[in-house]
Protein backbone atom coordinates (compact mmCIF):
# COMPACT_ATOMS: atom_id res chain seq x y z
CA UNK A 1 0.00 0.00 0.00
CA UNK A 2 1.20 3.38 -1.08
CA UNK A 3 -0.27 6.12 0.47
CA UNK A 4 0.20 9.96 1.19
CA UNK A 5 -0.83 11.40 5.18
CA UNK A 6 -1.26 15.33 5.82
CA UNK A 7 -2.95 17.70 7.56
CA UNK A 8 -4.62 20.60 5.91
CA UNK A 9 -5.98 24.00 6.77
CA UNK A 10 -9.48 25.16 5.42
CA UNK A 11 -7.56 27.22 2.59
CA UNK A 12 -5.22 24.11 1.77
CA UNK A 13 -2.78 25.23 3.82
CA UNK A 14 0.20 22.29 5.04
CA UNK A 15 2.67 24.64 6.12
CA UNK A 16 5.05 27.94 6.70
CA UNK A 17 8.79 28.43 6.29
CA UNK A 18 9.10 24.96 6.80
CA UNK A 19 6.34 24.29 10.09
CA UNK A 20 3.29 23.30 10.52
CA UNK A 21 1.28 26.43 11.80
CA UNK A 22 -0.43 24.39 13.93
CA UNK A 23 0.19 21.81 17.03
CA UNK A 24 -2.56 19.17 17.96
CA UNK A 25 -1.27 16.48 19.87
CA UNK A 26 -4.11 14.14 19.17
CA UNK A 27 -3.20 14.33 15.36
CA UNK A 28 0.83 13.85 15.61
CA UNK A 29 -0.57 10.51 18.43
CA UNK A 30 -2.10 9.47 15.20
CA UNK A 31 0.64 9.98 12.71
CA UNK A 32 2.75 8.00 14.44
CA UNK A 33 0.30 5.22 14.71
CA UNK A 34 -0.32 5.37 11.05
CA UNK A 35 3.09 5.53 10.24
CA UNK A 36 4.44 3.34 12.52
CA UNK A 37 6.57 -0.13 11.22
CA UNK A 38 5.86 1.54 7.80
CA UNK A 39 8.24 3.60 5.19
CA UNK A 40 7.93 7.31 5.20
CA UNK A 41 9.49 9.08 2.59
CA UNK A 42 9.86 13.27 2.52
CA UNK A 43 11.74 15.71 0.89
CA UNK A 44 14.50 17.71 2.10
CA UNK A 45 12.40 20.50 3.61
CA UNK A 46 10.30 18.24 5.49
CA UNK A 47 12.90 16.52 7.05
CA UNK A 48 14.91 19.63 8.07
CA UNK A 49 11.54 20.51 9.48
CA UNK A 50 11.35 17.48 11.82
CA UNK A 51 15.03 18.45 13.27
CA UNK A 52 16.88 16.14 10.82
CA UNK A 53 16.76 13.30 12.68
CA UNK A 54 14.59 10.08 11.28
CA UNK A 55 11.50 9.41 13.67
CA UNK A 56 11.87 6.20 15.16
CA UNK A 57 10.17 3.02 14.15
CA UNK A 58 10.03 3.46 10.89
CA UNK A 59 12.17 3.77 7.67
CA UNK A 60 13.14 7.28 6.76
CA UNK A 61 14.01 8.20 3.16
CA UNK A 62 14.77 11.68 1.86
CA UNK A 63 13.85 12.49 -1.47
CA UNK A 64 16.54 15.23 -2.34
CA UNK A 65 19.45 15.86 -4.58
CA UNK A 66 21.84 16.81 -1.75
CA UNK A 67 23.88 14.39 -0.04
CA UNK A 68 22.31 14.15 3.59
CA UNK A 69 23.97 12.07 6.64
CA UNK A 70 21.96 9.88 9.23
CA UNK A 71 19.00 8.93 6.62
CA UNK A 72 18.55 7.45 3.30
CA UNK A 73 18.66 9.58 0.47
CA UNK A 74 17.24 9.35 -3.29
CA UNK A 75 17.08 11.52 -6.53
CA UNK A 76 13.44 10.97 -7.46
CA UNK A 77 10.41 9.22 -5.63
CA UNK A 78 10.87 6.27 -8.42
CA UNK A 79 14.28 5.45 -7.64
CA UNK A 80 13.19 5.57 -3.93
CA UNK A 81 10.24 3.10 -4.34
CA UNK A 82 12.25 0.64 -6.04
CA UNK A 83 13.67 -0.09 -2.60
CA UNK A 84 10.13 -0.38 -0.50
CA UNK A 85 8.56 -3.31 0.15
CA UNK A 86 5.38 -3.33 2.45
CA UNK A 87 3.58 -0.02 3.29
CA UNK A 88 4.53 3.64 2.01
CA UNK A 89 3.66 6.78 3.28
CA UNK A 90 4.28 9.83 1.98
CA UNK A 91 4.92 12.47 4.53
CA UNK A 92 5.20 15.92 2.74
CA UNK A 93 6.11 18.91 1.54
CA UNK A 94 4.10 20.23 -1.45
CA UNK A 95 6.51 19.47 -3.95
CA UNK A 96 6.73 15.75 -2.80
CA UNK A 97 2.94 15.62 -2.90
CA UNK A 98 2.65 16.71 -6.24
CA UNK A 99 5.04 13.83 -7.38
CA UNK A 100 3.94 10.93 -5.26
CA UNK A 101 -0.04 11.36 -5.72
CA UNK A 102 0.22 9.59 -8.67
CA UNK A 103 2.19 6.88 -6.77
CA UNK A 104 -0.63 6.62 -4.19
CA UNK A 105 -3.83 4.65 -4.13
CA UNK A 106 -4.86 6.52 -0.58
CA UNK A 107 -4.65 9.48 0.78
CA UNK A 108 -5.39 10.34 4.55
CA UNK A 109 -6.20 13.93 5.21
CA UNK A 110 -6.53 15.63 8.42
CA UNK A 111 -8.74 18.87 8.46
CA UNK A 112 -7.85 21.12 10.77
CA UNK A 113 -10.00 24.45 11.88
CA UNK A 114 -7.22 26.60 11.87
CA UNK A 115 -7.36 29.72 9.36
CA UNK A 116 -4.06 30.48 7.69
CA UNK A 117 -3.42 33.18 5.63
CA UNK A 118 -0.05 34.38 4.98
CA UNK A 119 2.04 35.25 1.66
CA UNK A 120 4.45 32.90 2.55
CA UNK A 121 2.31 29.45 3.46
CA UNK A 122 2.37 26.09 1.23
CA UNK A 123 -0.53 24.44 0.26
CA UNK A 124 -1.61 21.09 -0.98
CA UNK A 125 -1.81 20.22 -4.51
CA UNK A 126 -4.99 20.39 -6.13
CA UNK A 127 -6.52 16.84 -6.46
CA UNK A 128 -8.82 15.61 -9.51
CA UNK A 129 -11.85 15.12 -7.33
CA UNK A 130 -13.15 12.24 -10.00
CA UNK A 131 -9.76 10.25 -9.25
CA UNK A 132 -10.86 9.76 -5.58
CA UNK A 133 -13.41 8.57 -3.42
CA UNK A 134 -14.23 8.94 0.50
CA UNK A 135 -13.58 5.81 2.12
CA UNK A 136 -14.11 7.12 5.80
CA UNK A 137 -14.63 10.14 7.96
CA UNK A 138 -14.06 10.46 11.37
CA UNK A 139 -13.64 13.27 14.03
CA UNK A 140 -10.90 12.76 16.90
CA UNK A 141 -12.56 12.08 20.40
CA UNK A 142 -9.90 13.86 22.23
CA UNK A 143 -9.67 16.72 19.46
CA UNK A 144 -12.93 17.39 17.83
CA UNK A 145 -12.20 19.85 15.72
CA UNK A 146 -10.16 17.70 13.76
CA UNK A 147 -11.73 15.75 10.90
CA UNK A 148 -10.14 12.72 9.79
CA UNK A 149 -10.72 11.69 6.05
CA UNK A 150 -9.52 8.65 4.01
CA UNK A 151 -9.60 8.83 0.04
CA UNK A 152 -8.98 5.58 -2.29
CA UNK A 153 -8.39 6.25 -6.07
CA UNK A 154 -10.95 5.08 -7.89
Amino acid sequence: MRGLIVAVSPEGVIGIDGKMPWHYSEDLKRFKRITINSTIIMGRVTWESIGSKPLPGRRNIVITSRKLTDVECFPDIQSALDTCSGTVWFIGGARLYQEAINHCDLMDVTYVPDRIEAPNAVHFPKVEAGEWELESEETNDNEPSLRHCRYRRK
